[in-house]
């Protein structure tokens, strides 16, 4: 029975993790969908060789630093109970490599291809799961002196803050020092619209994550006895709520529309298992009008040049994820109960100020020992030319 037991988790979370890797081609279209033509099959190759990337930064680092445990043993210890300990690496390490593919999308179309794979190796093998372990294993007590003394840990189910207010707080560090794209403001300060290439990319990169989505958040359970319709429900709730309000406050813009729904989705992961699906609604709402009312406000009047707009939608919304746990997550409101108010406040806060001293760090480091950003030429004649001059011939700008 217990082989049984052990067989059905490794397949649940194998599935989940498969769904998770699915995402990451949604980041691809998302972002491919988003940059200029000339830049596009520098997203594809980024997005794939940052998960690479991660992959080998996670394996022989950061899954020891998060939970504790390596892989140097036999095979015949890595495959006890079916291999488990292996599928769930495979499934954590789908969210860690979620950092480098958020930070693609700000820092787009003028960032140099090698020093972005020496930030994803240490953001995915350092920074990371130094809070992830924190978060979700215990480290260094902070989640034992919230629980003692606010009543409740902080409760981040699926990674709202762990994940996405992590990389977008990274993120946020590294478009300010890459700076603007040449050509988007003008000399007076005025915005040059830099419209999406290809609208359907897009779409279909939304897509993508949106149904990937569900294996993010139900399959954190990690277990298949852990496993609850709320957390599905309340997705499904969220990402309606983000689509409506995007929709509205966004005033029918399709990259509003198409964020919409990820808005929500990040905002509901660290509380889908404890919300009321009327809070996963709200939760999801407010996270829609937040992404467009952040993404106007940076770009417009900050001439913050994020291209993807992931601050907004991962940091900003992932952060307002992290809270709204504590608010609709009480029981007050419908919700499960078991969190703290208080609790969600300094471990998203907590998250936020990790992130952002990486960020100014680990882009400040390489900006000053290598340079960071790609130089005027081949900015204008399409991202970084070692790779675009291999498989295209840079197209003009349309």
């Amino acid at each position: 029975m217990e082989t049984l037991q052990s067989a059905n988790d490794v397949l649940f979370v194998l599935l989940g993790a498969i769904m998770v890797l699915a995402m990451h081609a949604g980041f691809a279209f998302l972002e491919v969908g988003t940059v200029r033509r000339k830049n596009q099959v520098n997203a594809l190759v980024k997005i794939m060789v940052d998960f690479s990337v991660s992959t080998i930064a996670y394996f022989f680092i950061g899954y020891g630093i998060a939970y504790g445990v390596g892989f140097l043993q036999g095979a015949e210890v890595l495959a006890a109970k079916n291999g488990y300990e292996l599928v769930k690496f495979f499934f954590l390490l789908t969210f860690a490599a979620a950092i480098p593919a958020i930070i693609s999308g700000g820092i787009a179309e003028r960032a140099k291809f090698n020093p972005q794979i020496a930030a994803t190796f240490a953001l995915v093998g350092v920074v990371y799961p130094f809070f992830e372990g924190i978060a979700w294993n215990g480290h260094f007590g902070i989640q034992d002196w919230l629980n003692a003394s606010f009543g409740a840990k902080f409760h981040d189910f699926a990674g709202s803050v762990v994940v996405h207010a992590m990389g977008g707080w990274i993120a946020f560090g590294a478009v300010i020092l890459l700076g603007a794209r040449n050509g988007r403001y003008g000399k007076d300060g005025r915005l040059h619209a830099f419209p999406p290439s290809n609208i359907p990319f897009l779409a279909l990169g939304a897509w993508i994550l949106t149904v990937g989505w569900f294996g993010f958040n139900v399959m954190s359970a990690q277990t298949l006895q852990a496993v609850t319709g709320l957390v599905a429900m309340n997705s499904l709730m969220a990402l309606a709520g983000g689509t409506l309000a995007a929709l509205l406050c966004g005033k029918n813009d399709p990259g509003f529309v198409h964020n919409g729904p990820l808005a929500g989705l990040v905002a509901v992961c660290a509380g889908s298992d404890v919300m009321h699906p009327l809070g996963a609604l709200a939760t999801g709402a407010v996270a829609g009008g937040l992404f467009v009312w952040a993404f106007t406000l940076t770009q417009n009047r900050w001439k913050i040049d994020d291209v993807l707009g992931v601050w907004p939608l991962h940091g900003l919304c992932g952060a307002w994820g992290g809270i709204a746990a504590g608010i609709f997550g009480a029981k007050a409101l419908g919700g499960m109960g078991g969190v703290s108010f208080m609790s969600q406040v300094l471990g998203t806060l907590g998250g936020v100020g990790i992130a952002l001293i990486a960020g100014f760090t680990v882009y400040g480091l390489l900006k000053a020992i290598f340079g960071i950003r790609l130089d005027a030429e081949d900015e204008f004649n399409g991202a970084d030319l070692s790779i675009h001059k291999i498989t295209a011939t840079p197209e003009s700008e349309e």
